[in-house]
């Protein structure tokens, strides 16, 4: 990500926070954005609209304004997302909600943390990671977001703020490999 890219989804972000949190709409926004994120990741046909440069900006902003409405969204973020799309800028909406939870986790006293996994965790190994990924944070509020990527073939990779920790399979692979070029 461009320095650039994050300095526009902070300052998209920072608005949204400044304007959710005047009308007293903060919980509401954080739960549409969660919502509609996870919306768009498990969507194909929305993921198109959003990702699309082949469709004009004005088809986007109606169809993303229809399922947001639809879908029972604050009116704050339909027309957040709206000018988003209306401006051109949804390539960035991502790291717009991103920044947008991050800036909530923080103003919250929470750390914010993502662990990767190969497969889907269970509740009890879940419950046995959030709890190692505390202790790791130094902090009981925690705001921890599981994904699973099969390419990691194995192990984990925790994300915590700009720590990166990396026990997966696919990593000690590729290191493997890097260090046999070295000797041949």
């Amino acid at each position: 990500m461009s320095s650039g890219a994050k300095g526009l989804a902070g300052r998209y972000a920072g608005a949204l926070y400044a304007l959710a949190s005047d009308a007293g709409k903060i919980d509401a926004v954080v739960a549409d954005l969660v919502g509609f994120a996870k919306l768009v990741s498990e969507n194909e046909e929305l993921k198109m609209v959003v990702d699309s440069p082949a469709i004009s900006w004005t088809e986007q902003t109606k169809v993303l304004t229809e399922v947001l409405e639809k879908g029972g969204a604050e009116p704050l973020t339909v027309k957040f997302i709206g000018t988003v799309a209306a401006n051109g800028r949804l390539h960035a909406l991502r790291r717009v909600i991103d920044a947008f939870l991050e800036e909530h986790a923080h103003r919250r006293g929470e750390v914010s943390a993502e662990v990767v996994s190969a497969v889907a965790l269970d509740a009890k190994r879940r419950a046995s990671v959030e709890k190692v990924v505390a202790s790791l944070a130094g902090s009981d509020k925690l705001s921890l977001s599981m994904r699973v990527d099969p390419s990691l073939i194995g192990g984990l990779v925790v994300r915590i703020g700009s720590r990166m920790i990396d026990t997966s399979i696919k990593t000690k692979l590729n290191r493997l490999e890097t260090a046999m070029k070295g000797v041949a």
